[in-house]
């Protein structure tokens, strides 16, 4: 019997569900294998991951001849509902892991076309021939909340604020980095050259670190800094002296000035980057370390 509609579910349907990566990759799988073969079907999301788009709750049960389950392990009551709810539909789960194979979750499916259950051999997880997606930009975000030192001036809060609101609607992939040394936790990296190795393989950096920025120059890859100093303090500083254009005053920080910056980085910033770099590693500007031993001479006499 060939299915009128098809309703696609999983975990990342349910209201306190999550979407993974794999398990949204595995949902393209089936959507594409469904198109090719003209068999019309809907999905429901989580409202709390896509509060925009159909939802189980929105969802007439009669209106579809087949559910199918996407992903995931097989167990647990929102499983079970889904058999109760939707009763008169043939129930399919594929690309899933079946823990319990007497358990209700799975005994009420129709079918399972398993990725791995006991007495079975596996098979290739379905987000392994998902649709090709495109690349987007790894950007790395180094920002801090502390510079107590600043006083009244600070504008750190604020900053990482409106930095992270805008970051969050950039189709881009974001990895919180930090600065900061830790030989004991292995959250951090334990030496610069560990830092280095990360940011050199980033497409941009956004920071209101005055080494977030150095650094990520220091490898070639271009930043868009923020000062979170009112007036601007050291970051706005080094910038200067690094010859750095992209640079915005807590004062500045909007939307359109962070896409302009955004859009440069990405484009000619990548050049412009690796020209400071080469200027680090040429030593081409005195700094104060070429000025120390006149310094020491000079106390010493």
């Amino acid at each position: 019997m060939r299915p009128e509609r098809v309703l696609l579910t999983g975990w990342f349907s349910f209201r306190d569900g999550e979407a993974t990566a794999g398990d949204v990759l595995a949902l393209h799988r089936v959507e594409e294998v469904l198109r090719r073969a003209r068999i019309p079907y809907d999905v429901v999301w989580s409202p709390g991951f896509l509060p925009d788009a159909r939802h189980l709750d929105d969802v007439r049960p009669r209106d579809y001849s087949h559910l199918v389950f996407v992903c995931g392990p097989l167990h647990g009551p929102q499983v079970e509902e889904l058999h109760r709810r939707f009763a008169h539909c043939v129930r399919i789960a594929v690309g899933t892991s079946v823990i319990d194979p007497d358990g209700a979750a799975v005994t009420g499916f129709h079918r399972v076309l398993a990725r791995d259950a006991p007495g079975s051999e596996p098979s290739e997880d379905l987000s392994a021939r998902a649709p090709a997606v495109p690349a987007r930009p790894v950007v790395g975000v180094i920002l801090t909340h502390g510079q107590q030192e600043y006083g009244q001036q600070r504008r750190h809060g604020q900053v990482a604020d409106r930095v992270t609101h805008w970051l969050a609607g950039k189709d881009c992939a974001r990895l919180e980095l930090e600065t900061r040394l830790d030989t004991h936790d292995w959250h951090l990296s334990a030496t610069p050259a560990q830092v280095q190795s990360v940011l050199a393989r980033l497409d941009l950096v956004v920071t209101d670190r005055l080494h977030g920025l150095v650094l990520a120059l220091r490898v070639g890859t271009p930043v868009l800094a923020v000062d979170p100093v009112a007036g601007g303090a050291k970051v706005t500083a080094q910038a200067r002296a690094c010859g750095w254009p992209a640079l915005l005053t807590a004062e500045q920080l909007d939307a359109r000035r962070l896409e302009r910056w955004w859009d440069w980085c990405l484009t000619s910033g990548r050049v412009a980057a690796r020209q400071v770099r080469d200027a680090f590693r040429e030593g081409r500007v005195p700094d104060g370390a070429d000025r120390l031993v006149e310094a020491l001479a000079s106390r010493a006499g």
